[in-house]
């Protein structure tokens, strides 16, 4: 099943520049991420990472792409299933510039 986000920077209208697509501690399966600049005109920058989240604050955060310029009306297709093999107890998340917005499809 497919899971489905908009995400948007913060002066799009979201309420941050990072958007978590899978928690820590979450299984998920993750075989191809879409992520399509939704934008008639700009490009879109974004960061993809895993992050955990210890009981002791420090967290340890590995990109997997960063800042990567995403033309307008265009996609990023990630469809290499290693790329998303970590351990459980890193969550996936996404970063956009403040003022862009992107649509993120997880299968």
């Amino acid at each position: 099943m497919a899971i489905y986000y908009n995400v948007k920077g913060i002066s799009a209208g979201g309420t941050s520049n990072t958007t978590e697509l899978t928690a820590p501690g979450s299984e998920s399966s993750i075989s191809t991420l879409n992520i399509a600049n939704v934008h008639a005109s700009a490009n879109a920058t974004i960061t993809l990472f895993i992050q955990n989240d210890p009981e002791s604050g420090a967290t340890n955060t590995y990109n997997i792409i960063k800042e990567v310029s995403i033309p307008a009306k265009t996609s990023l297709l990630l469809d290499d299933k290693n790329i998303f093999k970590y351990k459980i107890d890193f969550g996936l998340y996404i970063e956009v510039a403040a003022s862009d917005t992107v649509d993120v499809i997880i299968s």
